[in-house]
């Protein structure tokens, strides 16, 4: 019984903590961004457990993008993705 309810906490936590910066960042998780409309992808970096992302606005011709980050560790372990989502 302790082993399921031990079990049941993890994956809470586990899902709880998807999504956040420190998470994507230090442990190889996943989160994604959605840009305001009309802003554009310029860069992105990380400042300590902050993601930065610096944008611009969209001109008329332009389309949304998606874009992808990822981490590619020396072992392979705690590879981390960041997906920045641009809207028209």
């Amino acid at each position: 019984m302790k082993r399921i309810i031990a079990t049941i906490l993890i994956t809470i936590i586990c899902i709880i903590l998807t999504g956040c910066n420190p998470v994507a960042r230090k442990m190889g998780g996943d989160m994604t961004v959605q840009l305001k409309p009309g802003e554009k992808l310029v860069n992105i970096t990380w400042k300590e457990s902050s993601l930065w992302f610096l944008t611009r606005p969209m001109r008329a011709n332009e389309t949304a993008e998606t874009y992808k980050f990822k981490e590619d560790s020396t072992w392979g372990v705690l590879e981390g993705t960041v997906t920045i989502v641009e809207q028209k």
